[in-house]
């Protein structure tokens, strides 16, 4: 009873749901939304794709300061060639709201941009997977746990924080971080993240590497096998 007096979207808790699709797929190749008047979402639709036939989604968060034509390099290439979704958000500010106040407009948003992907393609509810690099590691990790429900992997690179306010199912968790990395230190980032997952009894594999904070492709195409173990496109 006191659960359900709760405004779980202040807990981080998405509205999205599963449906099947109700509006014609779009063509492959990248695609601007056009949910937002600014820092519109973006789709990356690979070729190949039956819509009525269940298919991997990833979204894939920015850092801080970043945007989707930032991030979206490092992920694109692995989604046209394995054949899964990419949807790129864009924070409403410099970065995810839940690193500045709390969770507000960005998790609207994303119900929004989720929405929309759903309602043109079938999603494969076993791989839908939030992913992302620092701020959009850490905004992977807490919307995820948050969101279990619907999230089946969790993809962290160099995330900073978890802020989980309501945890909700078991998704699969795989976190990267750099042994150099000034920014986000192993410490009290990664290694501190891996020991609460593990308490947390998440399935976790959990992976430092010798690098700093930006991105390593190696540790992205680890991270992409990860998530579509399993598919049927993989």
């Amino acid at each position: 009873m006191v659960r359900a007096m709760l405004n779980l979207s202040l807990l981080g808790r998405l509205d999205f749901r599963h449906a099947a699709p109700t509006r014609p797929a779009l063509p492959a190749g990248r695609h601007d939304l056009g949910l937002f008047d600014e820092r519109d979402y973006v789709l990356v639709v690979p070729e190949g794709i039956d819509p009525a036939r269940p298919t991997p989604l990833m979204t894939l968060f920015h850092g801080g300061g970043g945007s989707a034509e930032k991030i979206m390099p490092i992920m694109r290439r692995h989604a046209e060639e394995r054949g899964f979704l990419l949807l790129v958000p864009q924070s409403q500010f410099p970065t995810w709201d839940i690193v500045i106040a709390g969770n507000g407009p960005d998790r609207e948003r994303l119900d929004r941009g989720l929405a929309e992907v759903a309602s043109r393609f079938t999603l494969d509810p076993d791989h839908f997977a939030f992913a992302g690099h620092s701020d959009g590691g850490s905004y992977s990790l807490s919307t995820g746990l948050s969101n279990g429900q619907i999230v089946s992997h969790i993809l962290a690179f160099s995330a900073g924080f978890m802020t989980v306010l309501a945890q909700e199912g078991s998704p699969k968790v795989f976190v990267a971080h750099g042994q150099q990395d000034t920014q986000t230190p192993i410490n009290t980032a990664g290694r501190a993240h891996a020991a609460k997952l593990r308490g947390a009894g998440y399935e976790l594999t959990y992976i430092e590497h010798p690098g700093p904070h930006a991105s390593q492709p190696d540790m992205v195409q680890l991270g992409v096998d990860y998530f579509l173990k399993g598919a049927a496109q993989a």
